[in-house]
């Protein structure tokens, strides 16, 4: 798992490349801390590129629609493929984020 991190002034997009299962979790977790730090404009998290998420994966997506959810920020998930979307739709994550294609 690769996660590559933009920011363009209150702009901030976290793109997500691989499997995020559980060991990438843990280490997923360590590099979008500054990310939810600074939750306070946009986040985009780019799936286009993600293969595949874990329970530990959606526990991320989670914590930062938190972090954003205290600081007034707004979470954009976007380019999810039809696999990660079935997981999305079967643990109502297609209702707690916005979701873009």
């Amino acid at each position: 798992m690769e996660t590559k991190i933009y920011k363009e002034g209150d702009v901030t997009t976290v793109k997500f490349i691989g499997r995020l299962d559980t060991p990438a979790a843990q280490e997923v977790t360590k590099e979008i801390e500054s990310v939810m730090d600074a939750a306070s404009g946009t986040v985009i998290m780019d799936c286009s590129e993600m293969t595949y998420i874990s329970s530990s994966g959606l526990r991320i997506f989670l914590s930062l629609r938190k972090a954003a959810a205290t600081k007034g920020g707004e979470i954009i998930v976007k380019s999810i493929s039809n696999d990660i979307r079935q997981v999305f739709m079967m643990t109502g994550f297609l209702n707690l984020f916005q979701i873009q294609d």
